[in-house]
């Protein structure tokens, strides 16, 4: 019998709750934490497999150089010594633009982007690149825009709505609110309940769906636009809400007006009627909505998110019981970066910009390969894999072998680690102090911050501690006396007197605190990020003291330190806050306190969405006559945290799904090899001939490609991709690339 221990899953952004059995320092055994506040007992097959992340053959142990080709092991001090000289070299001679810090996009462990984030900007740079802004750069850019901050994301309130309409969101499988499945169920199941699915496929919650609309892919804007003028025709918009809570919708109104929406939904390839009945369902009930990479990662993706939120506004469902409405968070998902401030970088070849800090992956081949004087010379990729997680895997291989020096912190081996010039073995989510900040419960504020369960082997450190050891002999952290270490081994109240001492005496120490906690009382308490929670709890701004003490915390100068102990005494995590259900209004960042309903960089875009345009863009290339779905949630992956295959042995993991129609007039049986083939490339993969996808509409999973134990799993569907197939805020359309399907 082993030992157990409260945890949670690294897998996928709702963390569920576990409860893991270690034995012989390894998880024998793993079940859904029914304790657990946010998950309460729900868990997916990921999550119970949890020991095929943790557990693998790729795993790394110690630091790796690269001499001749072949990694050779080397001591941290020789590692980090000859990286922080590469590095001051490089920015010496090249200057800050030079650098860039590629991380914070685990999807368990988001405490290393204190450090990270820190090394970065104390060498002068602002390019930091992430997966948030390869899916959902447009989408937060529009709520910059309207709700007045580009990390005020909102959700459905789902345990309320009487109407939940989804667009490209296949909940059942890929969960994106907490415990989706069976929240979709018991919609399902409810008689006074409608559950609207919009997708071209017929997916697992589309096989729960009221409604499906079996939109043509592509053809989201239309639909939505449609949907809009619809519901002005009628009349059925809420004129109060309007005026009350929004800003500027006179202003985009007669974009509407005289619109074809019959025209536009029969380009969509969807009945008119039940459009109609759409809108009606959507405007007159208790609504709320939510989409997904189908909206975001397709054609005019910052205009359908845009679109989106002028549907709910006219609706009067932003902000309201049952609507859709802004969750609280112990820390935001990225900053508020708006282009439009001169302070603001745009990178040096293709004039891109970050949204909530973070600039799009899919630019930075051509950052690395440009000509251009300021070109990225060096990068730091951590606990990341853009070899198989970003768009165009053949210009990434490109670009990289172009670097002048690229390091890669991971806890595996992974396809972007073995390019690398130095490899730093990193601790996982379960040999680490390390949580998240994915804000998407609501009116309760919850948080878990797990704890180490296993031991590690070799020499991995946490992540966080890697960016501190780089930026300490970078020189980055000033002088720290020994009264500070001596206090931190005292007591955490005596710390935070002689912190709050030295930091009034040292000029450049609140732009260096996340180091200085680590080396202070992360040596105390045993981890860095553990230190950096502790120092985030002090510093937290008065709305998240105010909405602590609404959850019952009692108020005064240790109310931080209070919520601290609290969340060390319940490993399952704990409630840290809670909104005022009351009063989701007074979350919004606008200067009049409105949704501002007018954005004016995108009114031309609007202008031209219209039936006759739209058909003639969707007209097929003979060449590519098939629209492949790059990438597809499925229970069979995650992302790329699980390299070992066997957890997956018996199940059809990694194919292509076609339609029988299809498959016929190609003459292709189930289970065969073929080849898929884009503008960007060619993979080989299995067929799998299936009713649940839609004519011309090929499908295939993200996540596979992997290379595990030295042979290769699956197909990697980013081969497929260009990285210059893209919006203007830098998202890969993953979601309509052209392709064509042959027998091998």
């Amino acid at each position: 019998m082993g030992i157990l221990f409260k945890t949670g899953c690294v897998l996928c952004a709702q963390n569920c709750g576990l409860v893991v059995e270690v034995e012989n320092n390894r998880i024998i055994k793993v079940r859904a934490d029914k304790s657990n506040p946010k998950s309460e007992g729900y868990v997916c097959r990921k999550g119970l497999n949890v020991a095929y992340h943790q557990h693998n053959a790729d795993r790394l142990k110690y630091p790796l150089k690269k001499v001749g080709g072949k990694f050779e092991r080397i001591s941290w001090d020789q590692a980090i010594g000859e990286i922080a000289d590469r590095l001051r070299n490089i920015i010496e001679q090249h200057g800050p633009r030079s650098f860039a810090y590629m991380g914070a996009s685990t999807q368990g462990c988001h405490f290393e982007a204190a450090f990270g984030i820190r090394l970065l900007r104390g060498l002068g740079s602002q390019y930091h690149y992430g997966a948030l802004a390869q899916e959902f750069a447009g989408a937060f850019w529009v709520i910059g825009r309207t709700y007045g901050r580009q990390y005020l994301h909102d959700q459905p309130d789902v345990k309320n709505t009487d109407v939940l309409l989804t667009f490209g969101w296949n909940g059942m499988q890929s969960h994106q609110i907490p415990q989706a499945p069976r929240q979709l169920q018991r919609l399902s199941r409810d008689p006074g309940k409608t559950l609207i699915v919009v997708d071209p496929r017929v997916s697992e919650t589309a096989k729960l769906a009221d409604i499906h609309l079996q939109i043509r892919p592509g053809t989201d804007a239309l639909l939505i636009k449609a949907l809009i003028a619809v519901i002005l025709d009628e009349g059925w918009e809420n004129k109060g809400y309007l005026a009350d809570h929004t800003s500027g919708f006179d202003a985009v109104k007669s974009l509407f007006a005289n619109f074809d929406a019959r025209a536009a939904v029969a380009v969509c390839e969807l009945d008119f009627d039940r459009v109609r009945e759409v809108a009606r369902l959507f405007a007159t009930r208790k609504s709320s909505l939510r989409y997904d990479l189908g909206i975001f990662m397709g054609r005019h993706s910052a205009l359908n998110s845009y679109l989106l939120v002028m549907l709910q506004a006219i609706c009067g469902r932003i902000c309201t019981d049952g609507g859709n409405v802004i969750h609280g968070h112990v820390m935001p998902i990225g900053s508020h970066t708006d282009e439009r401030d001169p302070k603001v970088w745009r990178t040096s070849a293709t004039n891109s910009f970050p949204v909530c800090g973070v600039f799009p992956p899919n630019v930075m081949p051509e950052e690395i390969l440009s000509d251009h004087p300021d070109r990225l010379r060096a990068v730091l990729v951590s606990g990341s894999n853009p070899l198989r997680s970003y768009a165009d895997t053949t210009a990434y291989e490109n670009a990289f072998a172009k670097l002048d020096l690229l390091v890669t912190a991971e806890v595996a081996m992974t396809e972007t680690a073995a390019l690398s010039h130095y490899v730093l073995p990193s601790r996982t989510g379960y040999e680490s102090w390390d949580g998240t900040f994915f804000p998407m419960t609501y009116p309760g504020i919850y948080f878990q911050m797990r704890r180490p369960v296993v031991e590690p082997e070799g020499e991995p450190l946490e992540l966080g501690e890697i960016h501190l050891r780089i930026a300490d002999r970078l020189g980055l952290i000033p002088p720290i006396p020994e009264t500070l270490y001596t206090a931190a081994a005292a007591d955490r109240a005596t710390y935070a007197r002689a912190l709050m001492e030295y930091a009034m005496t040292e000029p450049r120490a609140l732009k260096a605190m996340p180091f200085i906690l680590g080396k202070t009382l992360g040596k105390a308490l045993g981890s860095v990020h553990l230190a950096a929670l502790w120092g985030m709890l002090q510093a937290a701004p008065k709305a998240f003291y105010k909405n602590a003490v609404r959850a019952g915390y009692p108020s005064g100068p240790a109310l931080g330190e209070e919520i601290f102990g609290q969340i060390l005494d319940h490993p399952e995590g704990v409630w840290v806050g809670r909104l005022d259900p009351e009063n989701n209004f007074a979350e919004l960042k606008t200067p009049d306190g409105k949704i501002n309903l007018h954005i004016p960089e995108l009114l031309g875009e609007l202008q031209t969405i219209e039936a006759k345009r739209e058909e003639a863009a969707l007209t097929a290339d003979p060449e590519f006559p098939l629209i492949l779905m790059a990438g597809r949630h499925m229970d069979t992956n995650a992302n790329t945290n699980m390299r070992d295959p066997a957890w997956n042995q018996g199940k059809r993991a990694c194919t292509v799904a076609m339609h029988p129609d299809d498959a016929t007039a190609l003459k292709l049986n189930d289970g065969q090899r073929v080849r898929v083939t884009t503008k960007a490339g060619s993979e080989d993969i299995e067929l799998e001939i299936t009713g649940t996808a839609r004519r011309g509409h090929v499908v295939i999973p993200h996540g596979f490609g992997l290379v595990y134990n030295g042979v290769k799993y699956g197909a990697n569907v980013n081969r497929l991709t260009k990285n210059t197939h893209r919006d203007q805020f830098g998202t890969p359309l993953h979601r309509y690339v052209p392709c064509r399907v042959e027998a091998i």
